[in-house]
C-alpha cells in the first residue's frame, strides 16, 4: 500500500439498501473491497463537495446514502 497508515478505525450503522449501494458501485468499479470502495466514495463526496461551495445544512437524521433527486433528504 506505498506505506500508508491507517491506525484509525471508524464504525457506521447503514441499512441493507445503503450497503447494497455501495456493494453494487463497488463491483462496477472493480474496487478490491469493500472499504477500499466506500474510502474511495468519502473522497468523492469531498471533492464534490469543495466544487460546489456550500450545501445548505441538514439535520444529522437527514443524512443518508439513498437520498431523493433534489437531494433534500427525503427518503425515497
Amino acid at each position: 500500500m506505498g506505506g500508508l497508515s491507517r491506525e484509525t478505525r471508524i464504525q457506521i450503522m447503514l441499512s441493507d439498501e445503503e450497503l447494497a449501494a455501495i456493494d453494487d458501485w463497488r463491483f462496477q468499479q472493480r474496487m478490491p473491497s469493500r472499504a477500499a470502495a466506500i474510502r474511495q466514495l468519502l473522497n468523492v463526496g469531498l471533492h464534490i463537495k469543495q466544487l460546489e461551495g456550500a450545501v445548505k445544512p441538514l439535520r444529522s437524521q437527514d443524512y443518508g446514502l439513498l437520498t431523493s433527486e433534489d437531494g433534500d433528504g427525503d427518503k425515497g
